[in-house]
């Protein structure tokens, strides 16, 4: 029985993060099933970030109420740039991209991020090329494979492939909503990839800026529904003046109360706060490599889900794109551990070597002291004086059974060197 629970304890961080993949695969599933039934794209992102920061903010001020840094005009604009291109800009850009092609492509276009916020830190002096390194050389080979699945992902199509279908189909038989038939053609997949590479610079943006935030103000909770606030009313400002119709916000009984339940209420609440502290739980047990590699797995998801029950067409480019990106994507993760690791062996082994040489320098100079004092009782006949005598016998009577004089010189001799 104990050996079962040493098995499932070790299970945790992967069992948790594959239900973090199934639930981010549910949110695009129901987007496109919202987007579908002509429910508008800005009222989607204000409402999830409003129920965000309903959620997150009590709990920030309940667990980092007594620790929280005090609060000034740099971490509250840091705050503001992370709400508004890691909440508004980023979540608008995405869904605007899952509209005009599928949750498929918007899935497998995300996944290059980590390619995307390389290329940025570059720019902005936070990261080397080290193109002497093996580690600097798969960076900038997987970043370039990414970006060459992107564009094959988005200009070739190739044959279709069939997976198969259910009896039941999630759309519709009257098809997709005018907002989704807007674009045509190839036109429509090029904007659609644009949107999605838009989205992905704004979230290279927010993991840039969430990590300087995280220097001056390393509060999780209390940072998130900063940003959450921040995400709520810039999506909620831009959603008015886009969007007048009132019937918009309106949540009957259709796919957008499912879509309010699950891709509001659940990704609001269950998403943008639990999923947080899960991913944080498991990137502190396994490290961030380990919350990584779960990230093609929404693909998988989405594409096995999307053709089944969406009626989303995969085609041969689609499939060889999305292997590429998911390729780059291992590269350049391969490559960030292999140099964290040069990183992290090279300072322990320096501190152990200066550790080192210090206690043998301790040693050796208390070693030599010795010998010096022993000469020195040698040339002196080893006499002491009566006083010394009479304080000797005290300490032996107050303390330690009688001994000899040469006992107690071996004593003091070895209290001297490891006390020392």
């Amino acid at each position: 029985m104990k050996n079962v629970c040493n098995v499932v304890q070790a299970m945790k961080p992967t069992l948790l993060m594959l239900v973090v993949q199934v639930a981010f695969a549910g949110v695009n599933i129901f987007y496109k099933l919202a987007v579908n039934d002509g429910m508008n794209l800005k009222v989607i992102v204000a409402y999830r970030f409003l129920f965000a920061t309903t959620f997150i903010a009590p709990v920030a001020v309940i667990l980092e109420r007594k620790k929280r840094t005090k609060m000034n005009w740099t971490i509250l604009f840091q705050s503001f740039l992370c709400g508004l291109f890691g909440g508004s800009l980023a979540q608008n850009f995405y869904l605007q991209a899952l509209s005009l092609t599928s949750a498929t492509f918007a899935s497998a276009m995300a996944n290059l991020v980590p390619g995307i916020t390389f290329i940025m830190a570059v720019c902005f002096g936070l990261e080397r090329l080290n193109l002497r390194t093996t580690s600097g050389k798969a960076k900038i080979m997987g970043t370039l494979i990414g970006i060459g699945g992107a564009m094959v992902l988005t200009f070739v199509k190739g044959k279709d492939i069939e997976i198969g279908t259910f009896h039941f189909n999630l759309l519709p038989e009257k098809g997709a909503h005018p907002q989704v038939k807007a674009t045509a053609g190839g036109a429509k997949t090029v904007m659609g990839a644009l949107c999605a590479l838009a989205s992905g610079v704004s979230y290279a943006f927010w993991l840039i800026i969430q990590a300087k935030m995280s220097e001056r103000y390393p509060h999780p909770y209390s940072s998130t529904a900063l940003m959450s606030l921040w995400g709520a009313l810039v999506s909620i400002m831009f959603a008015l003046f886009v969007e007048r119709d009132w019937n918009q916000w309106r949540l009957g009984w259709n796919i957008r109360l499912w879509t309010a339940a699950y891709a509001v209420l659940i990704v609001g609440i269950v998403v943008s706060g639990i999923m947080v502290v899960v991913i944080s739980w498991c990137i502190r047990m396994r490290g961030p490599l380990f919350a990584s590699v779960f990230n093609p797995l929404m693909l998988v998801i989405v594409a096995l889900a999307g053709s089944t029950m969406l009626k989303e067409k995969l085609h041969l480019g689609c499939i060889i794109g999305a292997v590429l990106i998911v390729c780059g994507l291992y590269m350049v993760l391969w490559g960030k551990s292999k140099e964290m690791k040069r990183n992290n062996q090279l300072v322990p082994a320096h501190n152990t070597h200066e550790d080192e040489f210090d206690r043998v320098e301790v040693v050796v100079r208390d070693e030599v002291e010795d010998k010096s004092n022993q000469k020195e009782r040698d040339k002196n006949g080893e006499k002491v004086s009566g006083d010394y005598h009479e304080d000797r016998k005290l300490e032996q009577n107050s303390h330690v059974p009688s001994q000899s004089n040469q006992g107690r010189d071996d004593e003091n001799s070895n209290n001297t060197v490891f006390c020392t």
